[in-house]
This record gives structure tokens, sequence and C-alpha cells, in this order.
């Protein structure tokens, strides 16, 4: 038996001669490529789901339900044909939020590759139940850049901003299924929440300064002075300038919270 490798324990693959860098890189290119067909994939499918399922495609064909039809003409099980909606709804909202804050699709809102935001099936399927959340952090972070003055988002950049706030969301936990009543903890929340409106206003004063472009490194270079003169902690200034682009609490535990 030939030499084999081994990953967790698992046989993978027979080990193959060394790679050169540059049959690395192009071997990398390539499975970067599969990578992206595979999401455009899942774009393209939930956009076919979701017509599919406005359209009540089920009815014409004599089934009595969408999850009838799954099993009979995909032949996949009731679970898979929810998940499937759940993927569509959540592409869809993200995509109309996307659409709300930028011109970037507006020409191309029948084409379902516009839903295509290099996001992966189960990131959608994990934050499905959050759409409110992710849909403001990307509303949050379009507005900070409209302000800056770029309306006109290329791709890329839009596809960036959907991808972390997926992410945050992702990453996040969520929130408490039954808050408490105490008053002191509701009067604590409102303290919290009133700073870290303050907090955001400071960011957009920061990022003014210290454009989103620039490293927190060239940052602190450019805000120092900027923080001195109106008292804030460095430290501080760039936690703030952290939440007013990216709209995530977590920017502020340790340092401002």
């Amino acid at each position: 038996m030939g030499e084999h490798g081994q990953d967790q324990g698992e046989t993978i693959e027979p080990v193959r001669p060394p790679l050169s860098a540059a049959q690395a890189r192009a071997m990398t290119q390539v499975l970067r490529e599969a990578m992206d067909d595979v999401r455009c994939t899942v774009a393209v499918l939930a956009a076919r789901v979701r017509d599919a399922h406005g359209a009540r495609v089920w009815v014409p064909l004599g089934y009595t339900s969408w999850e009838a039809y799954c099993q009979a003409e995909l032949g996949i099980s009731r679970a898979q044909a929810y998940r499937l909606l759940d993927v569509a709804r959540a592409l869809a909202a993200i995509h109309e939020a996307v659409d709300a804050g930028t011109d970037v699709s507006r020409t191309r809102d029948t084409d379902p590759a516009a839903l295509d935001y290099g996001l992966s099936q189960r990131a959608l399927i994990a934050v499905c139940g959050r759409m409110d959340d992710v849909t403001e952090l990307i509303t949050c972070h379009l507005a900070a850049l409209a302000h800056r003055g770029l309306n006109a988002l290329d791709e890329q950049t839009v596809r960036t901003v959907v991808r972390q706030a997926v992410r945050d969301v992702r990453t996040a936990p969520p929130p408490p299924a039954d808050p408490s009543a105490d008053p002191v903890l509701a009067a604590l929340r409102a303290v919290v929440d009133e700073l870290a409106a303050h907090t955001r206003q400071v960011g957009e004063l920061m990022l003014e300064v210290a454009p989103a472009y620039l490293s927190d490194t060239d940052a602190g270079n450019v805000l120092a002075p900027l923080c001195e003169q109106i008292g804030e902690p460095l430290d501080h200034g760039l936690a703030a300038r952290r939440y007013a682009l990216t709209g995530d609490r977590r920017a502020l535990h340790g340092i401002v919270l």
C-alpha cells in the first residue's frame, strides 16, 4: 500500500510530488474559481426558488403544497424544501437593503446573479432568523459610505459590506429571548444605548478626518492631534471610528463600553 496524506486522522489522497510555488498558485486560483461558481449557483438557485414559490408553481401541477411539490418534483425532503425558502428570503432581504442604499444593482434587477454576494447556503441559513439585524448593519455601513460621497459603489465594495454584516450577525450572540423587566437593568440599557449613540457621532467625526481606507495605525497618527484637542483618549477615538464604520458595538467593548 502507498503512503497517504493524513488530515485529522482520515486518509485523504496519496502523497504527490511537491508543487512549485507557481503550480500551487495556479491550483489555488482554480479552487477559488470553483468556490465562486458554487456560491453563484446558490444565488441563482435562490432566485429560481423565490420565483417558483411566489408563482405557487405546485398548484397547476396538482400538488397540495410547496413541500409536496419539492418532494415529488425535486426529490428533496421537507426540511430541504423550507431551507431553500429560507435562503431565497434571506438573499431577497439583503438585495433589497443593498438596492435601497446604492445604485449598483438597479440596472440588474432581473438578473439572478445580481443576488450573488459570495455567501454560502450555510451562512444564509444561519442568519435567516435575524435578517433585521443583517439588513440594519448593511444599511448603516452603506449610509456611512454614502456620507463620505460614495453613493455609486463598485460591486466588490458592496459585496464586502454584505459579507461583513452576515459575518457579524453570525458571530454575535442573539438577543435574550425574554429581556428582563427589572427597571434598574432597563435604565442601564438606556444609558448604554445613549452612550453608543454619542460614540457613533464621535466616530463619524473621526471618519471625516481619517477615512475608512486608512489602517488603525495610520488613522491613529492622523487622529492623535484631534483627540488631544477635544480631550478624547486616542483608543476611544479609534474605537468610535470602527463603530461608525461597522455599526457593531463589539468595537466598543472593553474600551468605551
